[in-house]
């Protein structure tokens, strides 16, 4: 028994391995913190909570069309013009079961063999491998000053005749960086002339902090949606906190909506009926959840980043969206890998090691947890790697003692 080359090629998802090795170490009584997690801790809203009762109380959960019920796409509709200043239609829409399903058809829709994607790092983990399952190159665009956000330049440099699409995702998981109004214009101009597909992943776009500003892509564009190349992909995941409802969406021309519609239709057939009803109380019920979450975070990232700059070699840019924050660990460790198991083999740490995103020597910290957990999961990092610290410490009822230099 074998199984194929493509699956052979694709690696597991390093984030959801290390939420199981903490979720076997918690279940063995380990005083585990979880600093790698991307989900928030706050309740679903009220309103899609209500809207899913409902409708689960008809008793009359059927198939969808695939592109998604009516509601939810005018919904939708209604969110795209509130939030990006932008007119669309319902015929431009089609509902996945999540944004992370929306990518994966959307790049099947419309890669070739061969094709090559732009990525950009740091890069959220799964793009390179969705890519690869739709047969096309990854190419990785390393900002060359060794910062967060690529200039142009950066970008152009690697745009080749085989360039199929660039993948944008701002706020940036898992920096936290928010691209410049101007990149963001730049881009927009550049992929229309070039002819050239982008990709907009905006799953975090609400959950930008105070001294930022995201940038609706739209305004910049020119193409009409006929011919628009570009592409917005968003869902109900992060800003309401609805990560187990799996609802995402895409926003394109309509020939890239039927295309994907054909793909999904042969694969999931629809998203689910009662979440896709979720979704549509979430975005047309009380928004006061969202922004709740965002202040919640800020305040959140605040703390982690004091308590990160108390460590004496790291460098940490303070990010202006999202949960994470990247800080640069490489004057201790280079490997990350072998620093993220030296924590979580050590202080019981749970960190993402930042190769997996395109940038060795950096770890991805997630604050969306509690303020204990931050600062103590930030206090035990420091005694990890301060070689004057105290040689022994408590994490729970266990005395840990440093064995290692």
């Amino acid at each position: 028994m074998s199984i194929s080359q493509l699956a052979k090629s694709i690696p597991a998802s390093p984030t959801l391995a290390l939420n199981d090795t903490a979720r076997i170490l918690k279940e063995k009584g380990e005083a585990v913190i979880h600093l790698g997690g991307g989900e928030p801790k706050s309740k679903a809203p009220i309103d899609a909570i209500l809207a899913a009762s409902a409708k689960l109380n008809s008793a009359e959960i059927k198939y969808t069309p695939t592109e998604g019920i009516l509601p939810l796409r005018q919904a939708v509709v209604r969110y795209t013009e509130e939030n990006y200043g932008h007119l669309t239609s319902p015929k431009n829409i089609l509902i996945s079961n999540g944004a992370k399903q929306s990518l994966s058809v959307l790049l099947l829709s419309i890669v070739d063999p061969q094709d090559e994607v732009i990525v950009l790092a740091p890069y959220w983990v799964s793009y390179p491998e969705m890519i690869k399952l739709a047969y096309g190159k990854p190419v990785i665009v390393t900002p060359e000053d060794g910062g967060l956000e690529p200039t142009m330049d950066d970008i152009t440099q690697a745009v080749g005749s085989y360039t199929k699409a660039i993948i944008v995702n701002s706020p940036s998981n898992p920096s936290g960086a928010v691209y410049s109004k101007t990149l963001i214009a730049e881009l927009v101009k550049y992929c229309e002339k070039k002819d050239i597909y982008l990709i907009m992943d905006d799953i975090y776009h609400k959950l930008v902090f105070e001294g930022d500003e995201w940038t609706s892509p739209y305004q910049f564009a020119k193409a009409n949606e006929v011919k628009s190349k570009l592409i917005v992909v968003n869902g109900v995941s992060k800003a309401y906190a609805m990560t187990g409802f799996r609802i995402g969406w895409t926003i394109a021309n309509t020939k890239i909506i039927e295309a994907m519609n054909n793909i999904q239709a042969q694969t999931t057939s629809c998203a689910s009926a009662l979440l896709q009803i979720a979704a549509v109380g979430a975005l047309n019920g009380i928004q006061s959840g969202v922004e709740s979450l965002r202040t919640t975070l800020q305040n959140n990232r605040d703390i982690m980043i004091n308590e990160l700059r108390t460590i004496d070699g790291v460098r940490v840019e303070k990010p202006g969206g999202t949960f994470y924050c990247f800080p640069d660990f490489s004057a201790y460790e280079k490997s990350a890998a072998k620093l993220s198991k030296l924590l979580l083999d050590k202080v019981r740490v749970v960190t993402v090691p930042g190769n997996e995103f395109g940038m060795d020597g950096h770890l991805r910290l997630s604050y969306c947890g509690s303020i204990k957990d931050i600062k103590d999961g930030v206090e035990r990092i420091k005694w990890a790697l301060d070689p004057k610290a105290p040689n022994e410490i408590f994490i729970g009822d266990r005395k840990m003692v440093r064995d290692w230099s």
